[in-house]
Parts: structure tokens; sequence; C-alpha cells
């Protein structure tokens, strides 16, 4: 598979994610006069929305910036860099534990309408399992990547590969925490969890910034 063509099947993926998201949003039931009530009483659901709609736009720019960095073309053979069967396997990977997020942010939304504590902590838990999920797949990604140098685009230095190839283990950690500690405490739980995802965009942040400069080292 040509890398345009990875990346756009790719991309429509994270659209069709976004788009299913919002869908949960439904017209909640009220009697006349009492519209403004039952909008506010969808907190749960906007804010578990909100939540899940950055946590996936991080992913997206992460996936868009990493993986543009694949070779398009072979200057020794003047011919198209094409994506090896065994990377398109992983991104398939990648891209299914993603779509799995909906399911969890629509628990969450709903045990926090609730209130029932055994209730949220399950619901926190699954996200979590969720969440370590995708950081695991991203892990294999960055390890495969890592040890295929032909897959590379020249221009860019095994520094910002090394410096960056740990951040899904980091974020790994992060949701094992959450998961041990929501056991314990809900609310610190969730804390971790919103630091798991904070992590995803300072990471973010963090390779751009490291592209930039790398793009003047050697492999």
């Amino acid at each position: 598979m040509k890398t345009d063509r990875f990346q756009a099947f790719s991309d429509g993926i994270f659209a069709i994610l976004i788009t299913i998201l919002v869908l949960e949003f439904h017209i909640p039931n009220y009697q006349p006069g009492h519209l403004l009530p039952a909008i506010l009483a969808q907190w749960p659901l906007m804010l578990s929305y909100v939540f899940s709609y950055f946590y996936v736009g991080t992913l997206w720019l992460f996936h868009h910036d990493y993986f543009n960095m694949l070779q398009r073309i072979d200057r020794n053979l003047n011919m198209l860099q094409r994506i090896d069967r065994n990377l398109n396997m992983l991104n398939l990977l990648m891209l299914f534990s993603i779509t799995l997020i909906d399911y969890p942010m629509s628990l969450v939304a709903d045990a926090l309408t609730t209130g029932n504590r055994q209730d949220m902590q399950t619901a926190f838990i699954v996200y979590d399992l969720v969440a370590l999920f995708i950081s695991a797949t991203f892990y294999l990604m960055y390890a495969y990547l890592h040890h295929h140098q032909a897959l590379k685009k020249p221009g860019i230095s095994m520094a910002f590969y090394t410096a960056i190839k740990l951040d899904p283990v980091r974020s790994v950690t992060i949701y094992a925490l959450a998961i041990i500690a929501t056991f314990w405490s809900v609310w610190f739980g969730v804390i971790l969890l919103a630091s798991g995802i904070i992590f995803h965009f300072v990471a973010y942040l963090r390779m751009s910034h490291q592209l930039e400069q790398a793009k003047g080292g050697t492999q």
C-alpha cells in the first residue's frame, strides 16, 4: 500500500469516529418550559464527549505527524515507497483500539448521570483499559518503525526516534496506575486518567518541536 492511501484510510477512520462520538447527543425528554434544565442535566455526556474528542484529536495529530515521516520516494529506485504488510496490520490494530473509545465514553456519561459509585468505578476502569490498549498499539507501531530503517524518511535523525519511543510506555504506566487507583478512589483514578490524556497532548507538542530540530540531523 502506498503511504498516501495509508494516511487517507487512517484519516477516514478518525473522521468517522469523531462523527460517531457526536451522534451520542439526543434531544432530552422535557416538559414544555423546562428545556434548559433538561439540557443542563446532560452535562455528563458533554463532559465525556469533550474529554474523548480532545483525546481522539490528540491521537490523530500524533498519527498524522509521525507517520507522515514515512518515506514517499525511494531516491535510489525512483519509485513510490510502499507500506509493508506488517506495518499495515499494526495500523489496523491501532485504529481498532481507537474506535473502541465511543463505548467507554457512553459508559462514563451514563454512570455520571446515575451517580452510582460502583458504576462509575466500572465505567472509568473500562475507559482506562481502552486507553491503555491504545497506547500499547502505538508502542508496537513505534517499535516496528524503530527497527525498520528503510521505512523512515531521510533527513530525520535517530536521536528523534530515540527521544520519543518510550512515550507510549509512559502513558501505559499512567493508565495502569489509574486502574489501580480507581479501586480505592474513583476521583483519584479520574485525575490519573485525565493526566494520561494531557500527557499525550504535551508529548505531541514535544514531538512536534523535536521533529523540527531533527530535520537538520542525519540518520
